[in-house]
Formats: structure tokens, C-alpha cells, sequence
């Protein structure tokens, strides 16, 4: 298909693009193509302004007020329960604070430690997993007694037995894209008698997630990504409610405590998701965050899915068109249902050079050591004009750098 003919396209199906609208509440420069929201998402319009008033008027003015007056104490339930709408969790089931590696530990020393540790001494992990959820599971492995086994997130549900204690599992693959299989995977590790803990990274607010439909034990996230926090913006914990009178978190800290104010020296645990709380809430960023999460009033997790896989068919439709053939290959699975919100290109040597010159022309992607160009698609700003654009420019840059070898 000719250039003219997938640009006419791409203008055609921008022209009825459903969340089209949504762009306008994004800070973006319409002179580059962002593809790059799987690792941290574009700004949105309205965190500027909150942030402002966060500071000149709740901190500015009310001072220590504010952790009454302003709501800031009850901040990180309230904002993980509007996260919890994104990945299929009822109320009361997730709190907003920490990093993902700190929720990670929480999660998988807390499952080791709700089962039968008599016999359940096995600690699964993704062995293509996100290397921070490695090392935590091998930490927490060795505190706990356990050992650790990595096997790939498609084996996980065969490879669970009598002594595996909890399997830590990526929702999608960051380097591939690849979407992995959560409910099957969840119903099998239950019936194997272990717990699950899913990294939902690279899927929350990018694809339809149903932690309590599908039966998930615990799962952690980042919200940087897809959910457009802002650099550093406090991670998230679910603990499913049946489990959470059994929740025995290894990081036991004041803001977890059922009367934190009594400075008690013996911890008693609060009641429901507050007990994933461990030190004093990062305010400032956490209220950041819950401005990013406006964008998505009254958005549709379906309709995000059905953009997000036209966009990434769009994309490698774009691709087979502009680059020489032979030059790229797609590591993400073309099927839909084992595909996130992201395409992956194998270009071999140089990758990293191409990636740099993709930036230097307004593309903005990122690569992954040694060989892989990765390109995220966030369906609430990205375009298939910039789908088209970037496909267009990979093509210009690859050509260019085989001609300069002649």
C-alpha cells in the first residue's frame, strides 16, 4: 500500500476514533509522535493546576490542616480505589503509596507466609520478569526460607506444585509485549494451592484487567505508565478482600497500625486495604496522581482495548509497508489475546543508533538491549497518524543507515 493510501487511512480512522477527544487533555507537542507512555505516560492537562493549589493553598496556607481538612490521610485509599475501577477491584481492596518493588515485597513475603510453610517452601517468578521483581523475589525468598525457581509465565500453571508457595507473574512481558494468560494461570496456581501476585506495569490502563472476576490473590503496579502519574508517582497494592484479616505485611509501619495515632509500641494491624500502608503518603505526588486519574472519567476499558489493538495492527501493517523487507521482526505475538499495548521490532546491531535517530526525528520510542525498538501505544492520546508517522520514519532512518554502508 502506497504512502498516500496509509496516511489517507490513518486520517480516516483518527476521523472516527471514539477517544479521539481525550487528547485534547494532555500537554502534548503536536510535532512529535510520543510512543513512549509504557514507560512513562504524557502529562495530563489538569496535574498542573492541582498541584498548584496542593502547594499554594493545602500545604501553603492550611499547613498540617490539610491531613484533615484536605483529605491527604485517607488519600491513598481514596485514589486506589479510582485505580481499582481500571483493573476490576471492588472498593477497599487497593491502596496508592511505595514504589512497586517495595509493594512486590509486601506482596510475595505476605503469600509465602499465608501458606502451609511446612511443606511450601517454592517461590515462582517470571523468568523473563522485570529484573527489580527478580531480585525482590529472590530477597524475599531467602528471609523466608524458600527457594526460588524461575520458569517462563507460560508454564507457570503446569509448573506449580505441592511445594510452591506463590508464583510472581508479569500481566504483559516489558520487552516483548507479550500479554500472559491471568485468569488461567490464577485458577490453576488455586488449584495447586498456591498464591498468585501479578505486575500489572504494563496493563493497567492499557487492557481490561478483572483481578476479582478472575480470583488474583495479590497484584502491584506502577502508575507512571499507562495511568500517567508522573515521573516517580506512588505505586499500588491490591490484596484480595479475603485475605486481608490474613495480610501479615513484612513492612508493619505506623500508617498501617489500626490506631496509628496511639504510637501503641505493639503493632495491630488496620482493617482492609489501609493495612498495605507502611510510613507517611508521598502527598505531593500522590495528589498528582490523582489529578492524572481524571482523564479517565467516563472511559470504557473496552473501548481502550479496541483502540489500542487497531492502533498496534495499524502500526505493523505500516511497518511490512516502510521497511525494507527483512530488516524488522516483530517479537510481539500478533494475536490479540496474547498481545498488550505495545510492538516490539528485533533490528539486530545498531539498534540503539536507530532508536536515537527515530528520537532526533520527533519519533520518540525507546530501545531495549541488545536489539529491540519498542513502541508503546496509549489509546487516549496516540493517533494512528503518529502510528503512520513512525512506522514511515523507522523506515526513512533504516534506509539511510544501509545507504550510508554502500
Amino acid at each position: 500500500m502506497s504512502e498516500a493510501a496509509l496516511a489517507e487511512e490513518a486520517a480516516a480512522l483518527d476521523a472516527t476514533d471514539g477517544l479521539a477527544a481525550k487528547r485534547a487533555e494532555f500537554d502534548l507537542d503536536d510535532e512529535v509522535v510520543y510512543l513512549d507512555g509504557n514507560s512513562l505516560g504524557a502529562l495530563p492537562r489538569g496535574v498542573a493546576g492541582r498541584l498548584s493549589d496542593v502547594v499554594g493553598r493545602e500545604w501553603g496556607r492550611l499547613g498540617i490542616r490539610s491531613w484533615e481538612e484536605s483529605g491527604w490521610w485517607t488519600a491513598p485509599e481514596r485514589v486506589g480505589d479510582r485505580i481499582g475501577r481500571l483493573i476490576g477491584a471492588a472498593p477497599g481492596q487497593v491502596v496508592a503509596g511505595d514504589s512497586t518493588s517495595v509493594n512486590v515485597f509486601k506482596a510475595v513475603v505476605a503469600a509465602v507466609r499465608l501458606a502451609d510453610t511446612g511443606s511450601r517452601d517454592e517461590v515462582l517468578v517470571d523468568a523473563a520478569t522485570f529484573p527489580t521483581d527478580g531480585y525482590i523475589a529472590r530477597s524475599a525468598a531467602r528471609m523466608t526460607g524458600c527457594r526460588i525457581r524461575a520458569v517462563d509465565a507460560a508454564d507457570m500453571a503446569r509448573e506449580a506444585g505441592p511445594r510452591t508457595a506463590v508464583a510472581l507473574v508479569n500481566h504483559v512481558d516489558y520487552r516483548t509485549g507479550r500479554l500472559h494468560d491471568l485468569p488461567g494461570t490464577t485458577a490453576a496456581l488455586r488449584v495447586a494451592g498456591a498464591h498468585t501476585v501479578w505486575d500489572l506495569c504494563h496493563s493497567a490502563g492499557a487492557l481490561p484487567v478483572r483481578l476479582d472476576a478472575d480470583g488474583a490473590d495479590f497484584a502491584v503496579g506502577c502508575t507512571y505508565k499507562y495511568l500517567n502519574g508522573g515521573p516517580g508517582a506512588p505505586a499500588f497494592l491490591y490484596v484480595r478482600r479475603a485475605l486481608q484479616d490474613r495480610f501479615d505485611s513484612p513492612l508493619p509501619g505506623w500508617n498501617s497500625h489500626a490506631d496509628p495515632f496511639a504510637m501503641d509500641p505493639a503493632y495491630a494491624p488496620a482493617d482492609g486495604a489501609a493495612r498495605g500502608r507502611v510510613g507517611t503518603p508521598e502527598i505531593l505526588s500522590l495528589l498528582a496522581l490523582d489529578a492524572a486519574l481524571d482523564v479517565w472519567d467516563g472511559v470504557g476499558l473496552a473501548a481502550v482495548r479496541a483502540k489500542s489493538l487497531a492502533l498496534t495492527d495499524f502500526f505493523l501493517r505500516c511497518v511490512e509497508a516502510y521497511v525494507p523487507e527483512g530488516r524488522v521482526t516483530s517479537v510481539t505475538p500478533e494475536a490479540h489475546a496474547e498481545r498488550g499495548s505495545q510492538v516490539s521490532l528485533r533490528y539486530g546491531a545498531g539498534a540503539g543508533e536507530v532508536m536515537a535517530e527515530l528520537i532526533r526525528r520527533g519519533v520518540v520510542g525507546d530501545h531495549r538491549r541488545p536489539d529491540v525498538l519498542r513502541f508503546g501505544f496509549t489509546p487516549l492520546y496516540t493517533r494512528f497518524a503518529d502510528a503512520e508517522r513512525a512506522a514511515r520514519v523507522l523506515g526513512e532512518v533504516i534506509e539511510a543507515r544501509e545507504a550510508a554502508r554502500r
